[in-house]
């Protein structure tokens, strides 16, 4: 059953928050719709917070912020992967209505390793979408992306007023440090500056110079992509920390308490300018943790994998006044979600002809309703090379194959195009997916797979059929081989 119940957190931060929450936005009607300030991570895993369970990183500022609003604990990306993931969230759509399938639209891998022609779809995210920046914009929002775009070469045309360091690059540029000569607004770093550090800087100075209007930011930081990078201060204070029992990477841990810190001077300038009571904070990811770098455990995979690594993500809202401060949800929800959350959170419009693939979770968010009974879907009809870490991957070559998923309810089923292969997860007794069922439940597993079909076809999602040219057997024999030592020497 889907539940939202009380978290127990400490009595003074409950007391702070009920001091910061008004009675409601009812008797105030200009806070009906408030500001939003959208945090949005990269490669940020599931368990990369405090508040998510890590007993490394440190993230104060980020577990604050938690605890004064809802945790989704079933949160998950559209895609596990950057680009894709990122159509999605600014689409609302699932990946075969706006058909970015990877990122680029090259095969991924040896290109004689994989018996099948990938779907190589598109890398730019037609301009015919409206976006939610669109929808948000027509309803006299300011609106501004700082940091990773990655959809196309410029973001301005899909309903964006600013822009800063937003390219199709899905890295950052040239690095963490500068120079960042082809990155809009950071042409001017200072030799030591730091990039989540500036990044910070631009979303306080869009805060400071919209203050008497309404605005929406989209504050998309490259951290912690790779490659990583953090201030060497940082990243000496994690070396000598000892290692916790779920991650121990200092360089990363560093990287984490970056974004933590600019997280915290934002909050700070909210509550300076009298915005902290108008204000929602969403916070979420784009996919899976770097899988060399941190862990999910005890979810299976990382980026690149859809199993639950690859795809769960840490998620919350704060928004005072209307989300219960301590609360924790455990409703599935995905990132299509927040198209239709955002367009009635500011009280914008849907787009007339366009559809949406995901629900608002505004019921869940004021606790006075439900969401309608539905299925979790994702399309990848791609290949993504392995990283050096295998032990979350199907098989050691490929992070993942094409194949398609869905979840319904506590079950979760996948395939796998290639050999046809099903595997079928309880997701509430068993996570990590170490378990599949799909032989010993065969009545839930073809019940799903016909679910899985049906949706295929409404979509029109395109399975890949057509051999690999190229593939060559006895190739991708020797590479297993190969993969198998290096890991059984692990």
């Amino acid at each position: 059953m889907n539940t939202i119940s009380r978290l127990r957190w400490a009595l003074p931060v409950f007391l702070f928050a009920i001091v910061l929450s008004p009675a409601g936005f009812a008797e105030t009607p200009s806070k009906q719709h408030p500001n939003v300030l959208f945090i949005y991570l990269d490669d940020y895993g599931w368990r990369d917070a405090s508040f998510m369970g890590s007993d490394f990183y440190e993230t104060p500022n980020l577990d604050a912020l938690a605890e004064q609003g809802m945790v989704f604990t079933n949160a998950y990306s559209c895609a596990a992967n950057c680009a894709p993931a990122r159509a999605s969230l600014l689409s609302g759509q699932y990946s075969p209505r706006h058909e970015i399938y990877n990122v680029g639209t090259e095969r991924r891998g040896h290109p004689k390793h994989g018996t099948l022609q990938h779907i190589p779809g598109t890398d730019v995210l037609s301009t015919d979408i409206q976006t939610w920046a669109h929808q948000v914009h027509e309803a006299e929002y300011r609106t501004g992306i700082i940091g990773k775009w990655h959809l196309s070469d410029d973001p301005l045309p899909y309903g964006f007023d600013v822009n800063v360091a937003g390219t199709h690059s899905g890295s950052p540029p040239k690095g963490y440090f500068p120079p960042h000569p082809k990155a809009p607004g950071l042409q001017d770093a200072t030799d030591e500056e730091y990039l989540t550090d500036r990044l910070t800087d631009e979303a306080i100075r869009f805060i400071e110079d919209n203050q008497k209007r309404s605005w929406f930011l989209y504050l998309s930081h490259f951290a912690v992509h790779t490659p990583l990078q953090a201030k060497p201060d940082l990243v000496a204070k994690y070396k000598a920390k000892q290692p916790g029992t779920l991650h121990d990477h200092a360089v990363m841990a560093a990287m984490i308490e970056s974004v933590d810190e600019g997280v915290g001077r934002m909050v700070e300038t909210l509550r300076k300018l009298g915005l902290e009571e108008s204000t929602a904070i969403v916070f979420t990811s784009d996919n899976g943790g770097f899988g060399p770098a941190t862990s999910m455990k005890p979810l299976r995979g990382y980026k690149g994998t859809y199993y639950e690594g690859g795809i769960r993500e840490p998620f919350f809202v704060t928004w005072p006044g209307v989300v219960e401060p301590g609360t924790k949800c455990d409703v599935p929800i995905i990132a299509a979600d927040l198209y239709p959350t955002f367009v009635e959170m500011t009280g914008a419009k849907r787009p007339a002809d366009q559809p949406l693939d995901g629900l608002s979770l505004m019921p869940l968010l004021k606790q006075d309703g439900s969401l309608a009974e539905r299925d979790l879907f994702w399309h990848f009809p791609a290949y993504l090379q392995s990283y050096a870490v295998t032990d979350g991957q199907r098989d050691l070559l490929y992070r993942s194959r094409p194949c398609g998923i869905i979840r319904d309810g506590r079950w979760k089923l996948h395939e796998y195009f290639e050999d046809g292969g099903l595997e079928l997860y309880d997701l509430v007794a068993d996570p990590g997916e170490s378990n599949n069922l799909a032989t010993t439940n065969p009545i839930k597993t073809q019940a799903l797979h016909s679910k899985l079909v049906a949706w295929r076809k409404q979509m029109g999602a395109p399975v890949p059929t057509e051999p690999n040219p190229n593939h060559d057997p006895a190739s991708e024999a020797k590479a297993m081989e190969k993969a198998e030592r290096k890991a059984a020497k692990r």
